[in-house]
């Protein structure tokens, strides 16, 4: 893959699997590689670089090791920019680097590119009223249970077993979610629905905690990595999708893993990448 062998590296010392031996790792793995650091940001002590900040510049590649909230920053902020990206898991889910690598770890994925391997892409995306999510958003109650991931993220067993009641009696108190045009498959709602970018469209599943089997199910899928493996409903794939919740609260609302306040209804439709990532996968 030809390129220019300048890189921009921002990576985030807070991320998951973030460290100073993973980061020298990298860093090697890249010199190996031939390729030139001319640039490094710290995220968040420093500001991630927009386009603004390189156009005119010879630097060909943002490389972005960190967790899906900093790569949401550094990916969205470069829109416009005719550069690449590769995007390096550093984080817990890393959602964004597995769609476009697979499980490789950030030096195998590297020595892919040494090798002459990797291409350009610009995948598809969702837009709502608070920009955009790379890899998916999560609306309703249950958008409680992050916090118990989070909490099972820094091992603050605590913090989770608060956490995790907090988000049970939210998924059964709370002002639940429904898909517009759908709310008669589930008429009491979700506790949360997920809708992930797809080239077909929007994957939407619903997510419920009725009992206390599914409550289980919950915190099973946390300690294995991801709440949202959780009690599901398969509800489809669609051009263009509308939440809401049932008694007109504001929704519970992750864009990328990132918390925001959202309004009773949002809409969502698919958007495109606006700046071009680097993947390694065949089928990215």
């Amino acid at each position: 893959m030809a390129k220019n062998n300048l890189i921009w590296l921002v990576y985030n010392r807070a991320s998951g699997s973030n460290d100073e031996a993973s980061l020298a790792a990298l860093e090697d793995a890249l010199h190996q590689a031939g390729m030139t650091i001319a640039q490094r940001t710290c995220f968040p002590e420093e500001p991630a670089p927009v386009a603004e900040d390189l156009m005119g510049e010879d630097i060909g590649t943002v490389c972005v090791f960190a967790g899906d909230g900093t790569i949401h920053t550094v990916v969205t902020g470069l829109f416009g920019w005719p550069g690449r990206v590769l995007v390096l898991p550093g984080g817990t889910m890393n959602l964004l680097s597995h769609q476009l690598h697979g499980e490789a770890t950030p030096v195998e994925i590297v020595a892919r590119l040494a090798g002459g391997g990797g291409r350009t892409t610009r995948p598809p995306i969702l837009e709502g009223r608070y920009g955009y999510a790379l890899t998916g958003a999560l609306a309703g109650p249950g958008t409680e249970w992050n916090n118990a991931r989070e909490a099972m993220r820094h091992s603050a067993i605590g913090e989770l077993v608060s956490s995790a009641a907090g988000a049970a009696s939210q998924s059964v108190s709370g002002d639940r979610a429904v898909l517009r045009g759908f709310e008669d498959v589930r008429a009491e709602g979700y506790a949360a629905i997920s809708i992930t970018p797809q080239e077909a469209g929007i994957s939407v599943k619903g997510y419920y905690a009725d009992d206390l089997g599914d409550y289980l199910g919950q915190l099973a899928a946390i300690v294995t990595g991801d709440f949202r493996n959780g009690p599901h409903d398969r509800l489809g794939t669609m051009p263009k999708v509308d939440i809401a919740s049932l008694g007109g609260e504001p929704l519970g609302l992750l864009m990328d893993g990132e918390p925001h306040q959202g309004q009773a209804s949002e809409s969502f439709r698919i958007a495109i990448c606006e700046v071009d990532l680097i993947a390694t996968l065949d089928d990215a």
